[in-house]
């Protein structure tokens, strides 16, 4: 499967090792290090080469109690919600740091908050897919629509060194595909790619859907 070329075990079967985690480089530290918690990293672009080469690169998982997470979470939030280019999703890639660590706006909650993922992996993928338009924070000027698995079942560590899943569906889902995409160097250009060699059944049946008035919906 693109995106966990890697791992060729059932799915299932992935081994979690909390002890595994590599810690920053010196690279890393810097850019981290670079500036306070608010202040704004710089988003790597997929129009500079040596941009596009950490972009392209896999990214490997990071010690869950690493001192300088915070900082670096911190900094990767005020970069999504920067006001002159918000996003729903960031990864670390993005900001030159090839660790597995992505923000995500979770529209499936109330109050619709992002939240901060350790090492997160996509345990499975739903053969059910949803076509929606996606844009990246690296890739300036290009929105395109891609198919995504309408639903995922999600691995990841939380603060404390437990390992959290859970089945995410709909946008958030989406959102999750993306950016750990971005973990293993791929952009959502090259599932376009992936896509244009697939045929897909289209379903047409009409599904009545109901939500209660004044819920908050993506």
């Amino acid at each position: 499967m693109a995106g966990e070329k890697a791992f060729h075990k059932a799915k299932n079967e992935r081994p979690v090792n909390l002890n595994a985690g590599q810690e920053f480089t010196e690279a890393d530290k810097k850019i981290i290090l670079s500036g306070n918690e608010n202040t704004l990293l710089r988003v790597l672009q997929t129009t500079d080469e040596k941009d596009l080469k950490v972009l392209k690169a896999t990214s490997s998982d990071v010690k869950y109690n690493d001192p300088l997470l915070e900082t670096l979470s911190k900094r990767m939030f005020a970069t999504v919600r920067d006001p002159n280019h918000p996003g729903v999703g960031i990864a670390a890639p993005q900001i030159g740091i090839n660790k597995n660590l992505i923000w995500v706006q979770r529209f499936d909650k109330p109050e619709q908050p992002f939240e901060f993922y350790v090492n997160p992996k996509i345990l499975w993928r739903s053969k059910l897919k949803r076509k929606g338009a996606e844009g990246c924070l690296s890739i300036p000027n290009r929105k395109e629509d891609v198919l995504r698995s309408y639903a995922i079942r999600l691995q990841y560590i939380n603060k404390e060194g437990k390992v959290i899943e859970e089945n995410i569906e709909g946008f958030t889902a989406v959102i999750f595909q993306h950016e750990t995409d971005h973990l293993f160097g791929i952009l959502f250009p090259d599932r376009l790619e992936e896509q244009e060699k697939d045929s897909y059944v289209p379903l047409n049946d009409k599904i009545d859907f109901s939500i209660l008035p004044k819920t908050l919906t993506p």
